[in-house]
């Protein structure tokens, strides 16, 4: 006979996919989550694991930076929360440029502006993307003659 797992392991786990699921669909990292909500990425991947719950502050940021309510994230109530739609990224906000502002953060003023420097250059220097090819129809029409 399997004994159930301890309601505070279920809830872990329940808590941990809805964190997941949340970020994924606003396209962040735990990395991201993590700097919002103010918390070690450690602690937020070990939430998102089921390993362990957020306190009560927490667990209202969390809700604030992943859109949802706290009802979504530990699983009570009808259904779950729709992201609304102005919180997901804009297409822009890829992964690299993320990771790219967290490491501009640290830096010293001095170094900033010599890091806009660079990037103003390197901008003004590089010619525009040209846009992606457009599909051709795989199938043509012959024409009747």
């Amino acid at each position: 006979m399997r004994v159930p797992a301890p309601v505070n392991e279920k809830l872990n786990t329940v808590f941990g996919a809805a964190a997941r699921d949340a970020r994924l669909r606003l396209g962040l990292t735990q990395a991201d989550v993590a700097e919002r909500v103010g918390i070690a990425m450690e602690v937020y991947s070990r939430m998102e694991r089921g390993r362990m719950l957020p306190r009560a502050q927490t667990l209202r940021r969390l809700c604030d930076v992943l859109a949802v309510s706290s009802d979504t994230l530990l699983g009570v109530g009808p259904g779950s929360a729709q992201v609304s739609p102005q919180a997901s990224p804009r297409q822009e906000d890829s992964l690299e440029l993320r990771r790219l502002v967290r490491a501009l953060r640290d830096l010293e003023p001095r170094q900033l502006k010599a890091v806009a420097r660079v990037v103003r250059t390197v901008v003004s220097v590089m010619p525009p993307t040209p846009p992606a090819p457009r599909k051709k129809p795989s199938a043509r029409k012959r024409r009747a003659g």
